[in-house]
């Protein structure tokens, strides 16, 4: 019971030249006042419907009544897009379509989120060109391996010559 008075205690502060029960009344109403204003903006704030953003459904996205916009992907990984989308701060939304063989991808964004979705997407090319680049090259330990066998198989002549030139 004691840790409960103590957790609802208040400190009030009232500045003034001398301080009578009216100055007293006065403080403490503007401090209710103030907490039931408090409470009804957090009250209104439960109410409105929160906008999301970042990934969503298409429904969501349309929703939202800002014109939908679309861009095909047909490469598997994904999950890069949306690090780099998230990074953009581009509301959009991901569905796949299995209708062909290599499910293509069909990522919907908002019409104001077109320049933001343009560099985003320049952005995952350039890194996806960078990848693939990276993999046309051979890896480091295969190098490595294929020059120990050159040394291992290389014919070192161990034989000190003293040949005087005259």
């Amino acid at each position: 019971m004691q840790e409960e008075v103590e957790n609802r205690t208040l400190t009030l502060v009232v500045s003034g030249t001398k301080f009578t029960g009216r100055l007293m009344k006065a403080a403490i109403t503007k401090y209710l006042a103030h907490r039931k204003e408090k409470k009804l903006q957090k009250q209104k704030s439960r109410d409105t419907p929160v906008i999301p953003h970042g990934k969503q459904t298409v429904k969501q996205l349309i929703g939202q009544n800002q014109g939908v916009s679309n861009i095909e992907i047909t490469d598997p990984s994904i999950k890069e897009f949306e690090k780099i989308a998230r990074k953009y701060g581009v509301d959009y939304a991901v569905k796949k379509d299995r209708s062909s063989s290599p499910p293509k991808y069909l990522i919907f964004f908002k019409g104001r989120d077109a320049d933001a979705l343009t560099a985003a997407f320049t952005e995952y090319t350039g890194k996806k060109v960078r990848k693939a680049e990276k993999s046309e090259r051979p890896p480091v330990l295969a190098k490595l391996s294929q020059f120990k066998e050159l040394v291992k198989h290389a014919v070192v002549d161990r034989n000190k010559r003293k040949e005087l030139e005259r």
